[in-house]
């Protein structure tokens, strides 16, 4: 590149064979003092070594010699100034290049380096050749840079020294030389070219923002350094770091052009800044929906808080994704759980606060909360430091009165818990490798629609996806896997969690968890949990199992189909409730678990696949179906598929309501059991009351509610085996427990029936 080739831009001074008026003694400016008359210099036209040339007697101590026209300075262009130089008589002077950096309105700019290297003439008749270059960009080898602020020069030379001495030079040579400097002037602009420093103080925002504004669609090249930016900057040009940059929290870096996480990683050199960075421009940005980590891990030595890489925002509702790499939790005792034990108050009349928290200011928001009568999954939502409360996500069951409690704040890979509302967010095909380090994901305490797909929460050492408030409502979780850290324990020492929700519409579709304590915690109502396999079983003889889906909501109103649950249970239950016991309502209701596939081995005899636990008393089954499931023990039988587990209540079975419960299999299970379920009775001896027991063939030892049809087998006889041909009547619930039917006839009779026999009322 040469702009005087280009541009057609006037570099050269004039030559001294055509006057001496262009030059100044001073610094070039316009009125200052020309050599033209001057009785220190005179133009020799016949000089041996340069033809004409200018000879000058040295008078002051830095005698100046400046070209009075006004050369150019622009961004990107740099100048070699050349001078050849001879001493003829008297004491030796140092010979500089030197320039006058001059402002549009000619004053000087200040704070400007306006010499280059001297060289000091040793011998008469010697010809020595003194350059410098000058230009916008710090570049090596540039000696003087002036940055974006001068727009032309006065240049020329100094002589120093002692005075008396006679020098001749030649006529000076400027020239453009930024060829030199850059690989690729038609592909590539530097943003040295426009001032930037690179030392990692100054702020170089304008020269970024001025390279990126005329790169028409070349590279901009941010060469070696350190490059502070005090200011948000956008590229809209191609990017290439090889240098680095600073910025200040709030301050954004958007590369739209290349925005991805590899970018980022090359600007600012730390992955975990660099993706913090990138998180910013994906919120700060309408041009891109999505952040593509391309496929990079990147190592995090602490929990990554997302909202304060986003410090101007604490709500977002726009679609965003990040996709596409890893997440690995490194040694470091950032991840420790923060533990609180403090004394508090629980009342049932307020069931989502404790009071008079005792030292509240160090309970963290965002904590797990266990005690006597905390039901699982219980998280501080929020805390009141004046008023010495701490709302919770969820009440609790049995807690009434005062006690102490422990606040465990797991610490997580990504923690989005600093948003006040979080919506429509997208994490697709990311692994979360924990290393039993770490939680995984933490949500923001409100929003709606996050979503995880095609993803990977890795040996989570507390829980693999936490909602601490509603940030879950209608939460999307398709085809990803949650792999426990605790496959070597026994089921009773797990006690990791895969995820928990709290909120209403839940999908959790096509997923896979390995042996955690529990695979998910749904509080809310209306979910779908579909294709999913979840699995827990350990290689004990006879070993208990532990929950794999919990249904924490006795409304439940959720669809459970065709998934594979895997040596673990089912468990519904109203543990958070703060008045357990029925008074109104629906009770457990609203319930389909149909088409799935259960499976267990070497489980205890009183293992069940569908578990129903009552926090309280009066409860009971109102529209729940149970159909085309496949249920299947093996390496040992157990008693039954279904059960109450009446730790706390059993079930008011009296008032149960439209259950269905057909058309499932069972495989080495003792009671297989339907509703209706057809019971085949002999009566030997004539009676009028016939005592028909059900033999916990009902649906979870249900009580005799209903009988839909009476079928007799032949005959029905009197004792002299006549037939008669009379109708009985049922006579329902009977017995202590209301297991049993009476049929009753109108005169003692014998034979053999078929009853259809019902649980509930419908």
């Amino acid at each position: 590149m040469n702009k005087a080739i280009t541009d057609g831009l006037l570099l050269m001074p004039s030559p001294f064979a055509d006057g001496l008026q262009p030059y100044s003694s001073a610094d070039g400016t316009p009125g200052s003092d020309s050599y033209e008359g001057s009785a220190d210099a005179a133009f020799i036209a016949a000089d041996q070594d340069f033809g004409g040339a200018l000879e000058l007697l040295k008078t002051q101590t830095i005698q100046r010699l400046r070209y009075k026209g006004e050369t150019p300075i622009l961004p990107g262009c740099y100048l070699r100034i050349t001078a050849r130089v001879k001493a003829v008589s008297g004491n030796l002077p140092a010979v500089r290049i030197a320039g006058y950096p001059a402002l549009s309105n000619g004053s000087r700019a200040s704070g400007l380096l306006e010499f280059g290297p001297a060289t000091q003439l040793t011998t008469y008749g010697k010809v020595e050749e003194i350059t410098a270059i000058v230009g916008t960009g710090n570049r090596a080898g540039v000696d003087m840079v002036w940055g974006m602020e001068p727009q032309y020069g006065h240049f020329g030379i100094d002589l120093t020294g002692q005075t008396g001495g006679v020098v001749r030079i030649d006529d000076l040579v400027i020239e453009d030389v930024t060829s030199i400097f850059l690989r690729d002037m038609l592909a590539q602009v530097d943003v040295r070219d426009y001032g930037a420093v690179g030392d990692g103080v100054t702020d170089d925002t304008a020269a970024f923002e001025a390279a990126n504004a005329v790169a028409a669609g070349r590279c901009v090249l941010v060469p070696e350094g350190t490059f502070r930016l005090e200011t948000s900057v956008t590229f809209d040009a191609p990017t290439r770091f090889e240098g680095k940059v600073s910025m200040p929290a709030e301050a954004v870096l958007l590369l739209r052009r290349d925005f991805n996480l590899p970018q980022y990683i090359e600007a600012f050199g730390g992955e975990e800044t660099a993706f913090l960075k990138a998180f910013q421009a994906l919120l700060s940005n309408s041009d891109h929906e999505s952040l593509d980590m391309g496929g990079r891990k990147i190592t995090v030595s602490a929990p990554l808080d997302m909202q304060s890489a986003v410090p101007d925002k604490s709500s977002y509702a726009t679609r965003r994704v990040i996709r596409n790499g890893q997440l690995e939790a490194a040694a470091s005792s950032a991840w420790d759980t923060t533990t609180v034990t403090s004394r508090a108050t629980y009342s049932p009349s307020d069931p989502r606060k404790l009071t008079g928290v005792v030292n509240v200011a160090s309970v963290p928001v965002g904590a797990h909360v266990s005690g006597v009568g905390v039901g699982r999954e219980i998280y501080v939502r929020s805390k009141n430091v004046a008023q010495q409360e701490i709302t919770l996500n969820a009440p609790l069951y049995d807690a009434a009165g005062t006690q102490n409690f422990t606040f465990s704040r797991f610490k997580y890979l990504m923690d989005f818990s600093g948003f006040a509302s979080l919506s429509k967010f997208v994490l697709d095909d990311v692994e979360f490798q924990c290393n039993d380090r770490c939680s995984g994901i933490n949500l923001a305490p409100s929003g709606i629609t996050f979503h995880l797909r095609d993803c990977f929460v890795s040996r989570p050492m507390d829980r693999g996806v936490t909602s601490t408030g509603g940030g879950c409502q209608g939460m999307l979780i398709d085809r990803c896997q949650f792999l426990s850290s605790e496959d070597a324990l026994t089921v009773p020492e797990r006690r990791t969690i895969a995820l928990n929700t709290n909120a209403n519409d839940v999908k959790l579709r096509d997923n896979r968890a390995t042996k955690f304590r529990h695979f998910a915690l749904l509080a809310g109502g209306n979910s779908i949990v579909t294709g999913n396999h979840f699995f827990q079983g350990d290689a004990i003889d006879n070993g208990v199992r532990s929950a794999g889906l919990i249904l924490a909501s006795s409304y439940t109103s959720a669809v459970v189909t065709g998934n594979y649950v895997d040596n673990c249970f089912i468990e519904w239950t109203n543990e958070q409730d703060p008045t357990p016991g029925f008074t109104s309502g629906f009770s457990f209701s609203a319930l389909s678990v149909t088409d799935n596939i259960f499976l267990s081995g070497e489980v205890a005899p009183w293992f069940s696949y569908l578990v129903v636990k009552p926090h309280g008393a009066g409860h009971f089954l109102n529209g729940v179906t149970i159909t085309g499931n496949k249920f299947r023990s093996i390496n040992g039988a157990i008693e039954r598929v279904e059960r109450v587990d009446t730790t706390f209540a059993d079930l008011d079975l009296s008032r149960c309501k439209n259950v269905v419960m057909k058309g499932n299999s069972f495989h080495l299970v003792d009671r297989q059991v339907s509703n209706a379920v057809e019971i085949e009775f002999t009566q030997t001896t004539p009676a009028d009351t016939w005592i028909i027991g059900t033999d916990g063939k009902l649906p979870f030892e249900g009580q005799a509610l209903n009988a839909d049809a009476v079928v007799a087998h032949g005959a029905i006889r009197n004792a002299a085996n006549v037939a008669q041909y009379q109708m009985p009547y049922c006579r329902l619930s009977e017995g202590t427990d209301g297991k049993r039917l009476h049929l009753v006839w109108g005169t003692p009779v014998k034979g053999k029936v078929s009853v259809l026999v019902r649980m509930d009322n419908r």
